[in-house]
């Protein structure tokens, strides 16, 4: 009868002290693309992601009724940092789905405004308005929409007392008229949430991005484990605890709040080495999470750090590392001979024959590419060629003997060699994420050993020019590069010997195998450079590069190459290409291969179009 009473009481207070409508809730997952096209439309930083943000605490006052249901403590803003464009993860503040869908266009809109800052939260978000509505005057009736439903939901001015109503009046006015507002007034609480605006303190703790690189690596050596990744993409507020020293353990609970995983105790719980299946649930309902820099190895981490092997295990390299460039975007400044590339050719390649699981298919892209191999042809009515033109020397004869007076007209022919101009170099990543498997029977470097051969043999019967190069990393030092057909070498048992001994290797430093890549490429004395790029992933390594920092340096070495006068184009099976290819490669730059077991197909009638083009 207790929980019976209970359970319908809370039920009661609940709906009472609602202030949300999840009947016209709308979700990021299900805009989140256009409105990543429309943030870059806007002019907004292409470099940026789209990410979903979890709801953050309320510090305004709350009702009465608000605090005995345990509800609106926790609100839907949006935030952008370096890295991410944060929209709240769902929205349903308004009763209407069109004002919730409106609101996050509005926010895209805000975030991608190019204002000065200062002056604080209200000026620069007035700025941010005034901006977007000279930009964009068609977004002003959707202003006026969403900023009579924000006015709906707050309080009257006139109601509150002292600070608080003219805290209120202030932030209604600068709403309403934009730019009138030089301050908010301050007050014994926080204002209410101004959904219509960006947050006004984003939750960021100070940065740890200007450590130095040593630091970096040092730590990013200590890391050891497995890799597990949770399956949720919201954002998480971050905050750097020291580490306990793990010798004075106690145990400290407070039972009223044992529901509660958001107070934070700092209590001395030492690395565990057992795994706990309910740290993904734990995590995503905590609000804040402390991090603490530990010298231990434990059983889960993000990252593996992979030690090389032996020598009598690893590679083969063939030369000595020469020095590549990389592009820091922090400080706006090309780092000159930052990377080590190494030339390397995989270990047990020896020659082999095309395998016989691909014999058949091969025969059939011959024949196919075949008919694009140098063809030979006659051109008629030339005004000199190698033989005389017949027929149009006895239209001549003709004409004249008729009396009919001509100019005289082309009267030979030439034997012309139909060949297309054309060079190709196919830079496959080799990193580990390729040794993950398809099905029971495949793997994706599997799949890209395939897609090697077939693509060669293919090429090979037309006669076009091509070169096959793979890449993976391990830190900028370790840039591991492999030709597995340069172009001075001719297609045989050899490179199919090379492709077939590919592994999956280390992590992608895609930056500087494209500027490898490109300079190999730009030597070739032809007038259409093809550079195309297969990946699985975003580029990322064991140190810094990571996040952003791969991005840009990747959007670098690519805008290098096409300075150089090459065609980059990007092959992808990431699920989550079109999140960041749009910015690197532009949007009729890649293509997204949803099922990996069909890339060898995609990949010859990419290159059939990118060639005829």
């Amino acid at each position: 009868m207790e929980e019976w009473v209970g359970k319908h009481w809370h039920n009661f207070i609940a709906q009472r002290g609602k202030v949300r409508y999840p009947q016209a809730e709308v979700t990021l997952e299900g805009y989140g693309k256009s409105l990543g096209l429309l943030f870059r439309a806007f002019g907004g930083d292409g470099g940026l992601k789209i990410a979903a943000a979890g709801e953050l605490h309320n510090s305004a006052r709350r009702s009465w009724l608000q605090r005995l249901a345990g509800s609106h403590s926790h609100v839907p803003l949006a935030w952008r940092d370096q890295q991410n464009l944060n929209l709240p993860a769902q929205l349903d503040i308004f009763p209407e789905t069109r004002l919730n869908r409106d609101l996050y266009l509005w926010l895209t809109a805000m975030a991608a405004a190019n204002v000065p800052a200062g002056g604080g939260w209200a000026m620069d978000n007035q700025r941010r308005v005034c901006w977007v509505l000279k930009q964009f005057p068609g977004l002003r009736k959707l202003y006026v929409r969403l900023f009579d439903a924000q006015l709906a939901l707050r309080p009257g001015f006139y109601q509150l007392s002292g600070d608080a109503g003219l805290q209120e009046q202030a932030i209604q006015i600068a709403l309403h008229s934009p730019g009138l507002v030089a301050g908010i007034p301050s007050a014994k609480y926080a204002p209410q949430p101004v959904y219509l605006w960006l947050h006004p303190q984003p939750p960021l703790e100070p940065s740890t991005a200007n450590d130095s690189e040593q630091n970096n690596e040092q730590e990013q050596e200590q890391l050891e484990g497995q890799s597990r990744d949770a399956q949720q993409s919201n954002r998480y507020r971050a905050k750097q605890t020291e580490m306990p020293d793990g010798k004075n353990g106690m145990l400290a609970m407070r039972w009223e709040s044992i529901f509660s995983w958001g107070e934070y105790i700092k209590v001395d719980r030492c690395t565990d080495e057992e795994e706990d299946d309910n740290a993904a649930d734990i995590a995503r309902d905590m609000e804040q999470l402390h991090v603490a820099r530990d010298q231990q190895a434990s059983s889960s981490r993000l990252r593996l750090d992979l030690d090389l092997p032996a020598a009598e295990f690893d590679d083969i390299p063939l030369t000595g590392s020469h020095p590549l460039p990389e592009w820091d975007w922090r400080q706006q400044k090309l780092l000159v001979d930052h990377c080590q590339l190494q030339m390397m050719l995989p270990r047990d390649s020896h020659p082999q024959p095309l395998p016989p699981h691909l014999q058949q298919q091969a025969r059939r892209l011959r024949s196919q590419f075949s008919a694009l191999a140098q063809q030979r042809s006659w051109q008629n009515a030339q005004a000199d060629g190698s033989e005389l033109d017949l027929q149009a020397y006895l239209d001549f004869y003709s004409a004249r003997r008729s009396g009919v007076v001509l100019p005289e007209r082309g009267l030979y022919r030439q034997l012309n060699v139909n060949r297309r101009d054309l060079a190709t170099l196919l830079l496959a990543d080799l990193s580990l994420s390729t040794d993950a498997a398809i099905d029971d029977n495949q793997r994706i470097i599997d799949v890209i050993r395939d897609s090697l051969l077939l693509f060669s043999e293919a090429l090979s019967s037309c006669g076009d020019q091509f070169s096959l190069y793979g890449f993976s990393s391990r830190r900028r030092d370790q840039v591991r590069f492999y030709p597995l057909k340069p172009f001075s070498q001719p297609y045989n048992d050899q490179v199919r010997g090379h492709i077939q001994a590919i592994r999956p290797g280390y992590y992608t430093r895609m930056g500087a195998a494209i500027r490898e890549s490109s300079q190999l490429l730009s030597e070739q004395a032809v007038s259409q450079r093809l550079l195309l790029i297969l990946t699985d992933g975003k580029p990322n390594d064991l140190d810094y590069y990571e996040g952003r920092y791969g991005v840009e340096d990747t959007r670098a070495a690519i805008q290098e190459a096409k300075k150089m006068g090459l065609i980059p184009f990007c092959i992808t099976i990431d699920r989550e290409g079109d999140d960041y290819l749009p910015y690197l490669f532009g949007a009729q730059g890649y293509t997204v291969i949803q099922r990996p077991e069909q890339l060898p197909i995609k990949l010859l009638a990419l290159y059939s179009q990118l060639a005829s083009g």
